[in-house]
């Protein structure tokens, strides 16, 4: 059986709480140096951007070395270096921490930033974040919540700890409750539990429901209802991408604020953080595997359109 070969630690730090991106050289390939290779495999870069930062010493090995462009090729090799970072604009809104200790780290997450670095969103990150806040340059996400969501998201401190928390929810050992508001429908029965297969595809924004095995399964109660609102309890037993908001759509009480469902909608402009997504993921319950602990926490996020419609909606 072949081993997986060991992996370095990184030779350059963080950089804004970013990890430095590392590529590993394919056992087998046309290419005669590093740079063939990395013109290839950052061919949306172009070759221009590549050569640069050839120049500056932007690529490094593991020796933290800077790599010249005419190496020659070696299967294996490792090599590291720090993208360039995309213009943000910051999401001016706190990142609480409900819960730290020596293990683990659990924030209420505001509505607009994301969970982990991705795509056109990387220092305005809550784990790049935390990292430079807290000072845990270590830091690492046991789960994410969509960047529209509000609301509790678990962190970890040790790396060698990670894989135990994130099975928590791979194996479904997690209890999670979330609040949405949405539509009033007098004809939709409450409870009710919605079974169905869901299809996200990489590159489109929506994911869909489709026929097949059941793959997402949503508790959906009622709560409480203000005039043509209503605000609903949502207990996901799968973690689906989108799942309680393709849900709720489903059942003709798509949750306010969303720009995907039921229709895609244009994107906003960088920088308006008006009309919130109106979902939080209000509660979150386990017993720690590493110390035994049942922890219990409560998110302390308001959902705007329940408190004032007006004052949300911007009328």
């Amino acid at each position: 059986m072949r081993r997986k070969p060991r992996i370095p630690p990184p030779p350059l730090p963080q950089l804004h709480g970013v990890d430095p991106v590392r590529v590993r050289l394919p056992a087998e390939g046309p290419w005669a140096t590093v740079r063939a290779y990395l013109v290839e495999r950052l061919s949306g870069a172009g070759a221009g951007v590549v050569d640069g930062m050839f120049g500056a010493g932007r690529f490094v090995g593991a020796d933290g070395r800077a790599v010249a462009p005419d190496t020659p090729y070696a299967p294996g090799m490792f090599v590291w270096f720090h993208r360039d970072l995309p213009d943000e604009v910051p999401v001016p809104f706190p990142l609480e921490v409900v819960h730290r200790d020596e293990h683990i780290v659990v924030v209420d997450k505001p509505h607009f930033l994301a969970t982990t670095p991705r795509g056109s969103h990387v220092v305005e990150t809550a784990l790049a974040r935390l990292r430079r806040e807290l000072d845990i340059p270590a830091l690492g996400a046991a789960h994410r919540l969509d960047r529209l969501t509000a609301g509790l998201v678990l962190f970890t401190v040790r790396p060698e700890e990670r894989g135990a928390y994130q099975a928590l929810f791979r194996e479904k050992r997690v209890r999670k409750e979330y609040e949405a508001v949405a539509p009033y429908a007098s004809g939709l029965p409450l409870p009710t539990t919605v079974r169905s297969r869901i299809l996200k595809e990489r590159g489109v924004l929506a994911a869909r429901q489709v026929e097949g095995e059941v793959n997402a399964v949503s508790r959906v109660e009622s709560a409480e209802r203000r005039g043509d609102l209503a605000r609903y309890r949502l207990v996901p037993s799968t973690g689906q991408t989108h799942q309680l908001r393709v849900h709720m759509s489903a059942l003709g009480v798509p949750i306010l604020g969303d720009p995907l469902y039921p229709v895609v909608t244009d994107p906003v402009p960088d920088g308006d953080f008006r009309r919130p997504l109106q979902l939080v993921a209000r509660a979150l319950e386990f017993t720690d595997p590493v110390t035994g602990t049942e922890h219990r926490f409560r998110s302390a996020r308001a959902l705007e359109a329940w408190n004032s419609y007006g004052d949300w909606a911007g009328q």
